[in-house]
């Protein structure tokens, strides 16, 4: 019996409940109207392909650190949002503020040697008018003091640096933007140039795409770049850009489609997506495109790995894998292997696939 099977066995009493019903349903005749089918056609060779992607942001920054020592406190996680100059994180400023307190004293030290040094100035001026000194004893007192005020310069930008670099012990937000990924966390060893932060301004993302050198002049002639957002929509791009430097590892050339902000809500960096290129290619010397089989994108069902449609054969459906290439106007795909021209295929798919579904008349 059915319910002695090892897969029976193993299910629980609810997942046995849910299995039965399944088959029921499989079993069970389709009382819906007969299912729509259309034939196979063919259609000019307009050019196009598709292309994994990739959703990338347009403004991104990794905020890294300016200053040695410990991390003590992380004031960000992956997916808060930030405003500008915002507490990102702190490292710790002792070994800083002693830095500055040092150059604070060699400031006060260099104003007492200026001082000292103008005083002497005056004195060796009074005496060489009364003839006590000569013309190079006050030569030597000028020089120590433009020596002073020199020295007395040097420690105030000694302060000024000392100063700057404390305020590397604060990473802040350069903008506002999303934390993307975090780095760090508190107790680590922070180092000038590790990176601490991530983040990326949410309003503003493009879908990357890498195009191999062999369909570049495809890409560059095609009327529309669509982007297959992750919930199945298809839609328009703002612009295209192709970076003109060929990847000497990949062969492949980088496009980046820049996306209207209402479609980048919900999006994150990262997510993959699909991009299509599609049009008529217009090359030199090129006459009238050949004709092929294409195959509407309604009737086709993907299951994974599969590709396939019902077939309408002698009044029911057989399923039948097929093989794609290009996609044609945006509403089918050229047909490579499975199918040929005047078979009649099934444009609900699912429908198609149920016990007892029928081809309704031509």
């Amino acid at each position: 019996m059915v319910s002695k099977h090892p897969l029976f066995a193993a299910l629980g009493a609810a997942s046995r409940r849910w299995a039965w019903l399944w088959l029921f349903l499989a079993a069970t005749p389709v009382l819906a109207q007969p299912v729509p089918t259309t034939l196979v056609g063919t259609a000019g060779a307009a050019q196009g392909f598709e292309l994994d992607g990739s959703i990338q942001a347009i403004r991104q920054s990794t905020v890294a650190a300016q200053a040695n020592g410990s991390v003590m406190q992380l004031a960000v996680k992956a997916g808060d949002l930030v405003k500008v100059g915002q507490l990102l994180a702190r490292i710790d400023a002792r070994e800083t503020q002693a830095a500055l307190a040092g150059a604070e004293a060699g400031v006060a030290q260099a104003q007492a040697q200026l001082a000292l040094a103008r005083s002497g100035v005056e004195r060796s001026r009074e005496l060489r008018r009364t003839g006590f000194i000569s013309q190079a004893a006050l030569d030597v007192a000028e020089t120590q003091l433009r020596a002073a005020e020199a020295g007395q310069a040097q420690a105030q930008a000694g302060r000024t640096q000392a100063g700057l670099a404390r305020n590397f012990a604060t990473a802040t937000a350069p903008f506002d933007a999303v934390v993307q990924t975090t780095h760090v966390q508190a107790g680590d060893l922070a180092q000038a140039g590790r990176p601490l932060v991530t983040l990326y301004a949410p309003g503003a993302l493009r879908a990357l795409v890498m195009v191999p050198a062999s369909r570049a002049a495809v890409a560059r002639a095609a009327t529309t770049a669509r982007v297959q957002l992750p919930d199945g929509r298809w839609i328009e791009t703002l612009r295209s850009t192709e970076l003109p430097a060929l990847d000497a590892l990949s062969q492949t050339y980088e496009w980046r489609l820049d996306l209207a902000p209402e479609f980048a809500a919900g999006l994150a960096p990262g997510q993959a997506v699909r991009v299509r290129f599609s049009g008529a290619l217009a090359t030199a010397g090129a006459a009238t495109a050949p004709a092929v089989t294409t195959l509407p994108d309604a009737a086709i069902l993907r299951r994974g790995e599969l590709t396939a449609v019902y077939v309408a054969v002698e009044g029911r459906f057989v399923l039948r894998a097929v093989r794609l290439g290009a996609a044609v106007a945006d509403t089918s795909h050229v047909l490579l292997a499975g199918l040929k021209a005047g078979e009649r295929v099934a444009l609900d798919p699912v429908r198609a696939g149920l016990a007892g579904a029928k081809p309704a008349a031509p």
